[in-house]
């Protein structure tokens, strides 16, 4: 499995070129995806069918690669949770996807009071290999949609909360 060792924190500008500016104590070691991780364990618990569906729920904490965050939107560290499916048929999938933006859907407008929009990513801003992402949206003040929650078809993972890079 490939992981990312972070060993400095931020950037500092000296002379027009972009230099390392604070090493941690301690080297944070990071791992690239859940389903890295993920596919390895459900190919050791599923055995036939009648394992399946499996459904898994996973929360972690998720340090962004970027160098720029936004307080309260995209901070450096932050609590994500995702789940990971695996199904029969895609049909079966694409109903644990279809159920599972429902949830959180009604979770973001029932509970937090926070009008979404639930769709279809357009094609590039789709998982990589996957044929849909579905997603439910939030408008910000200014404008812009913040993903609230997206899932990729086939159903690999329902993940919650900003996926990196959005």
């Amino acid at each position: 499995m490939e992981c990312a060792v972070v060993t400095h924190a931020g950037l500092k500008t000296v002379d027009g070129k972009l230099e390392l500016k604070n090493e941690l104590e301690e080297p944070y070691v990071v791992r690239p995806t859940s389903e890295t991780i993920i596919g390895h364990f459900f190919a050791k618990w599923i055995d036939s069918w009648r394992d399946l569906p499996l459904l898994i729920n996973q929360w972690a904490n998720v340090m962004r690669w970027e160098l720029r965050t936004r307080l309260f939107l995209r901070t450096g560290e932050f609590l994500w949770q995702e789940g990971h499916t695996a199904h029969a048929t895609h049909e079966e999938s694409l109903v644990e996807v279809r159920r599972m933006l429902d949830v959180y859907r009604d979770f973001s407008h029932d509970i937090v009071a926070m009008p979404v929009i639930q769709g279809i990513k357009t094609a590039n801003e789709r998982f990589a290999g996957a044929v849909e992402t579905y997603c439910i949206e939030a408008m910000m003040q200014d404008g812009k949609a913040s993903t609230s929650c997206s899932s990729p078809s086939p159903a690999s993972a329902n993940t919650c909360g900003r996926r990196p890079g959005a």
